[in-house]
């Protein structure tokens, strides 16, 4: 059984990766489990794989392990794609779901239901101690709603309606159900499969 490093200091995103990667036979570990601290990594690419990769690179050098890392965010049509691999931070302050759910239903304020298209992109990598570097990226398409909606999961997830969810938000679908649609779930099963 492989020991894999889950290389992010988001308690929730450590949850859903564990939840998705554990029953496919992967020891997973959190650094916290090794008795390690990972290093803060500054996301300086403008990609989800370029700043996916900063991170598990980082966390392989210090661990020793392959490490699994992703960057994800929301990318509204309407916007852009914005706010892009700014997602987390989008509001001001990193890791504030609140701030940064308001400032996105701010900006959308006027725009029709019709151009509220969005979808959330996930690159997820594994990269090894020997240099292997594996990459997987997926989507999920939705629209942004009015009001947030549920409160299960976390970020953007009580205002995207994901496409085919009969106007569920991602936050009012159940662990089972999301991880089957979610970009984050897609992105683990196709790096899974390259594993």
């Amino acid at each position: 059984m492989t020991t894999i490093l889950i290389a992010t200091h988001n308690a929730k995103k450590q949850i859903e990766l564990e939840r998705i990667l554990a029953p496919n036979g992967y020891t997973v570990a959190l650094p916290r489990d090794i008795g390690i601290t990972l290093p803060e990594v500054e996301e300086t690419e403008d990609t989800f794989l370029g700043n996916a990769l900063l991170k598990a690179r980082s966390a392989c050098a210090v661990s020793g392990l392959p490490c699994v890392a992703d960057d994800s965010g929301l990318c509204v049509d309407a916007l852009g794609g914005a706010p892009g691999v700014y997602s987390a931070r989008y509001g001001g302050k990193h890791g504030d779901d609140r701030a940064n759910n308001a400032l996105l239903l701010k900006n959308l304020r006027d725009t029709p239901d019709e151009k509220r298209t969005a979808r959330f992109v996930c690159a997820a990598v594994c990269v090894y101690p020997d240099g292997r570097e594996l990459v997987a990226e997926e989507v999920c398409e939705g629209i942004i709603a009015r009001e947030p909606r549920g409160d299960n999961g976390f970020g953007y997830d009580p205002l995207f309606l994901p496409v085919g969810m009969n106007g569920l938000t991602a936050a009012q679908l159940d662990n089972a159900a999301k991880d089957a649609i979610s970009h984050r779930g897609k992105a683990l099963r196709a790096l899974e499969e390259l594993m």
